[in-house]
């Protein structure tokens, strides 16, 4: 008989909600940007539940504790599992008995515990015997030890069910040769023509399931297995090369590399604003531009390049010009702006980001951009180290309001977009 625990902080006020990034898992937090992004892309209909296999001991993976609580890149193997699947309402985790007490103590969320069996199936059927009777019409059932799944190969599974089939799982076509073995020595070929590696989250009508486990109590492979042996039909969905499946310790170095290998896109934006004073030119953007007044600033008031300095500054995370040049600082009196720019892409570049591109605006009536918009658009990119066609100048007028309108100073926003991976 299955032994049902919720956690308490799973069933009571703490019930995690779409979108809700604060619940932590083991070793960290489960719902980062990684699953804030999976339940923007998908919605998960009510009925649809997600049970997730870790009652193994994964022997294979090497001496310590059981792969599903090693940690991996800061967080569980069980944690970036179950995090994967934060959009749905019910989440079933299957553990052995000896670990129960560590799951109630280190998962929350809508997670529900079920002490899994002596096999795989025992365990799956034990999950799926649980939701029996709760309203659940469809069940994706995953490998615990597939951290890495993307909301692109769930999507699949969940777009296939909704779509009437009976069964749906993620395969990858097979492209590699074949061999038969034995004794060391190839004893003969095979062919691949209409073979698949198959992966999980593998989806079913729960009524369907629930059957073709009581039907075939001997158990199977995996899941698919025994709905073919109960006639069901199963949709191939798209599967993902990512999508491993921890069995050796080896596979671990692997997700690792996968995890550190994944992009980091940021944006950022930066404001400021220079009032007119006495003075025959202005700097904008690195070029001297003849005029009849100056900018007023603590440096040489470059309005352009200090918002783009800002938007690296705020994409990074480190403030602004002033937390690094402070004002206070005689030193920084005069300076000029092509200081602060190159510090600000300096240090992106020290971070592991590469700036993709910039764009400045520049807000005034005079003097008139146009003409030097090219010059300042190549000195900028000069500065900061990218091709010249990634960086834009252009700029704007307030239709004659505000202190722009003025021509009391001028304004500038940029935004840079900063890469990672």
């Amino acid at each position: 008989m299955a032994v049902l625990i919720s956690t308490s902080r799973a069933l009571g006020h703490h019930r995690l909600r779409l979108l809700a990034a604060t619940k932590r898992l083991t070793g960290g937090d489960c719902l980062g940007a990684a699953a804030d992004l999976h339940l923007a892309a998908m919605t998960i209909p009510a009925t649809y539940a997600a049970i997730i296999t870790a009652a193994g001991r994964g022997t294979r993976a090497g001496a310590g504790l059981p792969k599903q609580w090693r940690s991996l890149a800061g967080q569980t193997v069980l944690g970036r599992s179950i995090a994967a699947f934060a959009g749905f309402p019910r989440i079933v985790v299957t553990l052995a008995p000896e670990d129960m007490a560590h799951g109630v103590a280190e998962l929350s969320g809508p997670v529900t515990l079920v002490a899994g069996g002596a096999t795989r199936s025992g365990s799956v059927r034990a999950a799926l015997e649980s939701l029996e009777g709760a309203g659940v019409t469809h069940v994706l059932i995953h490998d615990g030890a597939r951290p890495l799944v993307s909301p692109r190969v769930i999507d699949g599974v969940v777009a296939a069910l909704a779509a009437g089939a009976p069964a749906a799982a993620p395969a990858l076509p097979v492209t590699d040769a074949l061999w038969r073995a034995a004794d060391g020595r190839v004893t003969a070929t095979a062919s691949r023509e209409g073979l698949f590696r198959a992966q999980t989250p593998q989806g079913f009508a729960l009524d369907a399931i629930l059957a073709a486990h009581r039907a075939h109590p001997e158990g199977a492979a995996d899941d698919v297995e025994l709905a073919i042996r109960a006639g069901l039909p199963v949709t191939v969905t798209p599967g993902d090369e990512d999508n491993l499946k921890l069995t050796w310790p080896e596979d671990f170095a692997r997700a690792e590399r996968i995890l550190g290998d994944a992009m980091d896109i940021r944006l950022g934006n930066g404001f400021d604003v220079h009032a007119f004073t006495a003075g025959d030119h202005v700097w904008l953007c690195g070029v001297k531009i003849p005029h009849d007044k100056a900018l007023l600033g603590h440096s040489d008031a470059d309005v352009g390049m200090h918002a783009l300095t800002d938007a690296i500054y705020g994409a990074l995370a480190q403030g602004d010009i002033g937390r690094h040049f402070p004002p206070s600082d005689p030193q920084w009196k005069g300076a000029e702006s092509h200081i602060f720019l190159r510090h600000a892409a300096m240090l992106a570049r020290q971070m592991g980001y590469e700036i993709s591109n910039a764009d400045v605006t520049l807000i005034c009536e005079r003097p008139k951009v146009g003409p030097h918009a090219g010059a300042m658009a190549l000195r900028l990119s000069e500065i900061i180290s990218v091709e010249p066609d990634r960086v834009s100048v252009k700029a704007t007028t307030s239709e004659r309001l505000g202190f722009t309108g003025r021509e009391e100073g001028i304004a500038a926003i940029a935004t840079v977009t900063l890469v990672k991976g």
